[in-house]
C-alpha cells in the first residue's frame, strides 16, 4: 500500500511541476505575441507615414523645381526647338510645321534649313 501511495504522490508532484511549466511557457509566449503585435502596429504606423511622405515628395510642383534646380533642365520654347528632317524631306522642302519635331535641351537656336 505504501509503494502505490509514494508512486501516486510522485505523479502528483510531477503532474503539478508541468502544469507550473506550462503555464509560465504561456505566459511567456502571450507576452512574446504582444510585443509582436505592438512592433506589427508601429510597423504599419511608420508604412502609412512613408506613403504620406511619398506622396508629399511625389508632387508636380517639388519635381519641377528639382527638375530646375539640380538637373538644370527648362521648359521647351521655340527657340530651344530644334527640326530633324531625313534625307528625303529636305528635298520636298517641308515647312517646319510640318516636320517631326525633337527638343534639345542644349539651348542653342534653331539652325537654318
Amino acid at each position: 500500500m505504501g509503494r502505490i501511495n509514494f508512486v501516486l504522490l510522485l505523479a502528483l508532484v510531477a503532474t503539478a511541476l508541468y502544469l507550473v511549466h506550462i503555464q509560465y511557457e504561456s505566459r511567456r509566449l502571450y507576452v512574446e505575441m504582444e510585443k509582436a503585435l505592438a512592433h506589427s502596429r508601429t510597423l504599419a504606423t511608420d508604412e502609412q507615414r512613408l506613403q504620406v511622405e511619398k506622396r508629399a515628395q511625389a508632387t508636380a510642383l517639388r519635381v519641377e523645381k528639382l527638375a530646375i534646380d539640380q538637373l538644370q533642365m527648362r521648359t521647351v520654347t521655340p527657340a530651344i526647338t530644334h527640326y530633324i528632317t531625313s534625307p528625303e524631306s529636305r528635298s520636298t522642302s517641308l515647312s517646319p510645321e510640318r516636320m517631326p519635331a525633337a527638343v534639345e535641351t542644349t539651348g542653342a537656336p534653331p539652325r537654318a534649313q
